[in-house]
This record gives structure tokens, C-alpha cells and sequence, in this order.
């Protein structure tokens, strides 16, 4: 069964998890990119806002083709404790019937929880089932720490079993 990460990454800390992971557990990786400008701090606040009524925006590439893939990691920070607008986006407009989900949320400090909480409402929607979760703190740490931690979640987690 092929893997494959989904993920958004404004300040490249998602990108870092999902390099790491992508290296333990054999996967290909496709960045999502949101088309909407979200550098800064003014586009920042702006994006928080969009996150939090989950209003929708223009993604590349678009439309994502799972056809090849059995397992589907989807990553997403978290803003105002929702899933990044490209990723409610993407998960709005993926086949995902037959599909088993691996979501994670990378946080500053905290509301991960109910991001997790609104993407396995959403997956299961698209006809997919989600098998596992995971949150990672990257508030405050070196891109050496996030990586040893991504790694130690893949152990804890066992997340090498699901590449079978």
C-alpha cells in the first residue's frame, strides 16, 4: 500500500515534521499551497480569522489525485485551534471513500485537540477512516528538537506498522 503526506506549511515547521516522517516511514509527500498570501503578521491575523470560520481558498495543486494511495497522512498547524483554511480546502474536495487517515496538527502551544476533533469529522464525511492521530508541539523549539520529536512519535505510535 503507497503513503502519501498531505500537509500545509506556512512557517515550515509542518514542512520539517512531514520531511522527517516521510524519511522514517517510506512515503512521497505533496505540499498543499495556498494561493492566498499569508506571510506576516497582518496576513497572519488575517489567516487565523479564515481558519476560524473555516472559510475556503484557492489551492495548488487542486484537484489531488489519491487513487495510487492506500494511506493518507494529513498535516496542518493550527490557527485559532482549526485546521489551516488550504487544508479544510483540500480534505473538502478529495475523494477519500476507502481511504485510511493518519491525521496531525503541529501547535504552537495548544488546540490541536480540536483540530484533530474537526478533521475526523470532516475525513469521515469524504468517506474515509481515520486510524490514528498525532499532535506535535513546535512552540519554542530548535527544527533539531521538532525532528527528534517526529521521530519519537513514529516509535511510540508504531506508525512503521501501517506501511505493510
Amino acid at each position: 500500500m503507497k503513503t502519501v503526506i498531505l500537509y500545509y506549511s506556512r512557517t515550515q515547521k509542518t514542512a520539517l515534521v512531514v520531511k522527517t516522517l516521510a524519511e522514517e516511514i517510506h512515503a512521497d509527500t505533496l505540499e498543499i499551497m495556498d494561493l492566498k498570501d499569508r506571510a506576516g503578521f497582518l496576513n497572519y491575523m488575517g489567516a487565523s480569522a479564515d481558519a476560524l470560520r473555516e472559510k475556503k481558498t484557492k489551492i495548488k495543486p487542486d484537484p489531488v489525485n489519491l487513487s495510487d494511495y492506500g494511506l493518507v497522512y494529513i498535516g496542518t498547524p493550527t490557527w485559532a485551534s482549526k485546521p489551516a483554511p488550504a487544508i479544510i480546502t483540500l480534505i473538502d474536495k478529495c475523494d477519500l471513500k476507502g481511504k485510511d487517515v493518519i491525521l496531525f496538527a503541529t501547535m504552537g502551544r495548544s488546540g490541536g485537540k480540536r483540530v484533530l476533533e474537526r478533521m475526523e469529522e470532516k475525513i469521515e464525511a469524504r468517506g474515509g477512516r481515520m486510524v490514528n492521530s498525532f499532535l506535535m508541539k513546535t512552540g519554542n523549539k530548535s527544527l533539531e528538537e521538532i525532528s527528534e520529536d517526529t521521530k519519537k512519535v513514529i516509535q511510540e505510535l508504531d506508525l512503521k506498522l501501517y506501511e505493510i
